[in-house]
């Protein structure tokens, strides 16, 4: 695989030299790029001109039989742009990642742009500190799983380093990102949201929080909204945020949604999915919602 680091200019172009193999020389041998036939490209040594992002499979081939002998693959990066990811947000870049305590396993997602669904990843690099992450890639190339080594309980003094490379046809773009730990542990749903006399709530740490919860403690937001709203809604009846995993109800609305979630206590890090019950009269339906992609 040969990498060609192009500006990002309309009407480039540059010449290539490829060589089918020292053993071929003075061969009849043939090329073909992406199995179509080549007659001006002859012999074990030729140049070839790629322009703008007009890469490709280079195959030579001996005789007039066609026998494959070997092949180079041609990849374009364009200098300071990249087309094949989504951006997630101004503030995250193309790439989320998350992770559901500091046991050291992570998540990394990303969303392919409309014609890239063909996107497939090439390379994945994660360090910390020099030391290696060994890391995952999902069946259908969105995402990554990594796991890191180091101890829960001790101080991080480092980032983790992330670089993905993904190619679609020959065009072939990385990306990066820079993140401690601590920055991306979004705690999961809340267990066991429930009320005993439909006035006072009371929810459980989530089961893949790490413990002791004394050392790893949770800081709680719990947002009460009118019944035809949900938790994402900015319209809410009360707003309020506590470190006691309950709260009770000071208003005499019988039809409401009360939505709960939680964050690192000490890091403040990003909140996570919001476990709810929605409450109609006598009626109390409790459930939770997915962490938005």
């Amino acid at each position: 695989v040969l990498v060609l680091r192009l500006p990002n200019e309309e009407g480039s172009m540059v010449f290539v030299p490829l060589t089918c193999g020292g053993a071929y020389q003075n061969q009849p041998v043939t090329w073909k790029k992406n199995g179509i036939d080549v007659p001006a490209l002859q012999g074990n040594q030729v140049k070839v001109r790629v322009e703008e992002m007009n890469g490709g499979n280079y195959t030579c081939h001996l005789g007039p039989d066609g026998e494959y002998l070997n092949h180079t693959v041609i990849m374009i990066q364009v200098e300071n742009r990249t087309v094949i990811l989504k951006e997630k947000s101004p503030e995250e870049g193309h790439i989320r990642c998350s992770a559901p305590n500091y046991s050291g396993s992570f998540i990394c997602t990303w969303t392919k742009a409309q014609y890239r669904s063909d996107a497939a990843v090439l390379l994945v690099k994660a360090e910390r500190h020099l030391e290696n992450i060994p890391c995952v890639v999902a069946a259908d190339g969105s995402s990554i799983q990594c796991q890191d080594a180091s101890c829960p309980f001790r101080e991080e003094q480092h980032r983790i380093a992330l670089s993905i490379y993904i190619y679609s046809y020959s065009r072939l773009e990385e990306y990066t990102k820079s993140f401690y730990l601590r920055d991306i542990v979004r705690p999961e749903n809340l267990q066991n949201l429930h009320t005993t006399d439909g006035k006072n709530y009371s929810w459980n740490y989530p089961d893949s929080w790490e413990k002791p919860c004394s050392f790893f403690s949770l800081h709680f937001q719990v947002k009460v909204v009118h019944n035809e709203d949900t938790c994402h809604s900015d319209k809410h009846i009360r707003l309020h945020e506590t470190d006691d995993p309950k709260f009770e109800i000071d208003f005499k609305t019988k039809r409401y949604i009360i939505c709960v979630r939680a964050q690192d206590k000490h890091t403040r890090g990003p909140f996570g999915p919001w476990s709810y019950c929605s409450v109609n009269r006598n009626t109390v339906n409790c459930s939770f919602l997915e962490l938005q992609p």
